[in-house]
């Protein structure tokens, strides 16, 4: 509601114990964890429903260890989903297996492709056992509530008007462009990103293609996940290079896809106009500092991650189930400082730092000399050339895009549900 002069009017107050804006994969299973431990909890989602063009489909062994953990994995298997048990790719004319997940010690020993918005969907729907977690869809945060130095809430635009909520802990899970970081004035660190993804779909014939995740041609590289009946793919062009692309026309564009993924050819013609073409402008980025007093940034409001891996979505489950480990038990006795929240930063920080690390150097390395011509000839890199030849390092290379580095356990609470 608002008045005459178009001025927002204060329609609704709300105290809660934690306030998380944000309903991605940080935010909804950081509210999960809470509300399971006993913590009131509100999560907000600006959209009125959780689908995204680029909500990364990847669920990777360690958020499925988490889910087993939680005693959810039975449950989430059973929304369909794909299963990728080993990562290879076609650098030119040489096939190169890269990483061999079936060799790690978990329940999954695979990487599984599931629609994000299903993933969310089922941790919301199995949030609702928890009279202490709301949810609110269509509820942006727009403003930080600031009182005597520190972060007392958030101001929220809803359907019914502007409501203000207040919270001992508010949490920016809102993504790589984070309305509550900038609010905050808390400053990105740049890592660089040489490349730009375009991203779009098309038909996928059972058994003319196989699982391979990678294609590297002269000059091109394709991306395709396996969605069941159709393939996800994304192609990779160089940082600022959208405009150009579009430039070539609409057919280069498919002429192009298709020669590097022949199987692809005969579908390229789904490709109707650019609006089937999503742009994906990749950023490699962190903050210097996550929190300030009654703030924490976590997700890609903390960290956004390059594609490469596609890592970044076990990432944010991974800060979430750090957080809910960290500070749930101060949470819940109304005791939390803000010493606890640098113990997120300070747990999160290393395998963030060097996840991004294997991203830039992939990313300058193999990516970029291709896009530019400059690996004209297409030799697959030395550390692909090993990784194909020997086994035992594949299975290091699926440890470490599998399960990441120090990968999080759900500890909190010690006794199970409270």
């Amino acid at each position: 509601m608002s008045s005459n002069d178009g001025v927002n009017i204060m329609t609704a107050s709300i105290t809660t114990t934690c306030c998380i804006a944000g309903g991605g994969p940080a935010g909804m299973m950081l509210g999960y964890l809470l509300a399971r431990g006993g913590v009131q909890t509100v999560v907000l989602e600006k959209h009125e429903d959780f689908l995204r063009d680029f909500r990364g489909d990847t669920v990777h062994p360690s958020t499925l260890e988490v889910m087993h953990e939680l005693g959810l994995l039975d449950g989430l298997l059973k929304v369909p989903h794909q299963k990728l048990e080993r990562l290879s790719g076609w650098f030119g004319t040489n096939r190169i297996d890269i990483a061999d997940f079936t060799g790690l010690k978990v329940r999954c020993p695979y990487i599984a492709f599931m629609p994000q918005w299903d993933f969310l969907n089922f941790l919301a729907a199995e949030g609702r056992r928890f009279p202490l977690l709301k949810v609110m869809m269509k509820a942006e945060a727009t403003e930080l509530i600031r009182e005597q130095g520190r972060v007392a809430g958030v101001q929220v635009q809803t359907e019914q008007g502007m409501t203000e909520i207040r919270a001992n802990l508010t949490v920016a899970a809102d993504g790589r462009h984070s309305r509550l970081r900038e609010l905050a004035g808390l400053e990105l660190r740049e890592q660089g990103a040489p490349i730009d993804v375009l991203w779009f779909r098309v038909k996928r014939d059972d058994g003319r293609f196989d699982q391979t995740l990678a294609h590297v041609g002269e000059g091109k590289i394709l991306i395709t996940l396996d969605r069941g009946d159709y393939w996800q793919c994304a192609y990779v062009i160089p940082k600022g290079g959208a405009e150009q692309t579009r430039q070539r026309g609409l057919e280069a564009f498919r002429t192009d896809v298709g020669s590097i993924a022949e199987e692809l050819a005969p579908h390229m013609d789904e490709i109707k106009s650019w609006d089937d073409v999503k742009l994906l402008e990749v950023k490699v980025n962190r903050l210097e500092q996550w929190s300030m007093p009654g703030l924490l940034c976590i997700g890609d409001a903390a960290h956004a991650m390059s594609p490469v891996g596609g890592v970044g979505v076990n990432l944010a489950i991974q800060d979430a189930v750090a957080t809910a480990n960290l500070l749930g038990e101060a949470l819940l006795k109304g005791d939390l400082t803000d010493d606890d929240l640098l113990k997120v930063q300070h747990r999160r920080l290393f395998p963030t730092r060097t996840t991004q690390a294997f991203q830039v150097v992939m990313q300058n390395r193999i990516l970029n000399p291709v896009l530019s011509g400059s690996n004209a000839e297409l030799e697959p890199p030395l550390p692909l050339r090993l990784l194909s030849r020997h086994r035992w390092l594949r299975g290091m290379a699926a440890r470490a895009v599998g399960l990441g580095v120090r990968p999080e356990h759900v500890m909190w609470p010690v006794n199970g549900e409270k």
